[in-house]
């Protein structure tokens, strides 16, 4: 954790790093600040409006806002440089204090990874412990990180098509999560007797079959959601007793078609229990993640209040070097 210049003369600006969010941003602090933003934007109270997008130059400035009124309000923005995912996530007070900024990638990917685990949390079967992972890359990380805080895992079943890359993922699923996992060859056998299934690709077809799909699984896709390009089965969907999205809104928003043929129930609706989630054990639920716009404002500021009150935990993270390696 570093201080940047003063925003008045006896208070300072916290400048979080990947590091600090590594340290900080527990799955059960990022699953709770999650469960908020979704539950405050069904209300009305946090406004979460679709991200917008400005050029500038070749490159492509894409910024997500979100804030209460008279409260706390912030924004990320990141770039289209190929080969980056840098972001920032900036917060201010509702006095107009500017709280923190936190940056890198690691907030990103582990709030859509806490989107996801708020939702297998209302949706998934109180005894779901079975795990299937199909994709290998740090969204998938995330999703299963976050899942530990919401589900007892006791099996993780990881596909991707590259023996390397499935095996470092299982192994490191073993070390730093302590769940029993294995790397497996083929998307069936990942995919087939899971309570939960994980798709984070980035394949434009699917990347599993409709009948490996249990009932009573719950499934979530993280990847393409295009018309023209998706990585779960429409048939799926068609199938699914329950389809829901962190922010319908946003997925209406696509400059494509969303994949889904149906509308979907927003999260919030079914935390709230106005709308049905899960009725019987046998099924089958569906998540379509897009990335709520506004959370990752709140879960920074969960992080920078977890800094400020932990300080001598964010000055040993090694928080001076902004890491590149993490999920």
């Amino acid at each position: 954790m570093r201080r940047t210049d003063p925003v008045e003369e006896d208070e300072e600006v916290l400048t979080l790093s990947d590091e600090i969010v590594k340290v900080l941003l527990t799955p059960a602090l990022a699953v709770d600040a999650a469960r908020r933003a979704v539950l405050d934007s069904w209300h009305g109270r946090l406004a979460s409006p679709p991200r917008l997008h400005a050029g500038a130059g070749n490159v492509d400035l894409a910024f997500t806002v979100g804030g209460y009124p008279d409260g706390l309000v912030g924004f990320r923005a990141y770039g289209s440089w190929p080969g980056s995912s840098d972001q920032a996530v900036l917060v201010w007070s509702g006095t107009g204090k500017l709280r923190g900024i936190v940056v890198g990638q690691e907030l990103g990917v582990r709030r859509t990874g806490a989107l996801g685990a708020v939702a297998a949390d209302k949706l998934a079967r109180e005894d779901a412990h079975t795990v299937a992972v199909i994709g290998s890359g740090v969204q998938a990380w995330a999703q299963l990180w976050a899942l530990t805080a919401v589900r007892s895992v006791t099996e993780v079943r990881v596909f991707s098509p590259t023996l390397e890359h499935r095996t470092v993922f299982a192994d490191r699923a073993r070390s730093e999560l302590g769940l029993p996992s294995q790397p497996v060859s083929e998307a069936q056998q990942a995919a087939e007797g899971a309570d939960v299934i994980i798709v984070a690709t980035r394949s434009s077809i699917p990347a599993l079959k409709d009948e490996w799909v249990g009932p009573g699984t719950h499934l979530a896709t993280v990847g393409p959601k295009l018309a023209s390009a998706h990585e779960v089965p429409v048939s799926l969907l068609d199938r699914a007793q329950v389809a829901v999205s962190d922010s319908p809104a946003q997925a209406a928003n696509y400059t494509e078609p969303f994949f889904t043929g149906r509308d979907l129930v927003h999260l919030g609706a079914i935390i709230d229990g106005v709308a049905p989630g899960r009725i019987s054990h046998s099924d089958v639920t569906v998540y379509c993640s897009v990335g709520l716009a506004g959370s990752e404002v709140v879960i920074a500021d969960a992080v920078i209040s977890a800094a400020i009150a932990s300080p001598a935990d964010s000055q040993g993270a090694g928080s001076r070097s902004r890491g590149r390696n993490g999920t």
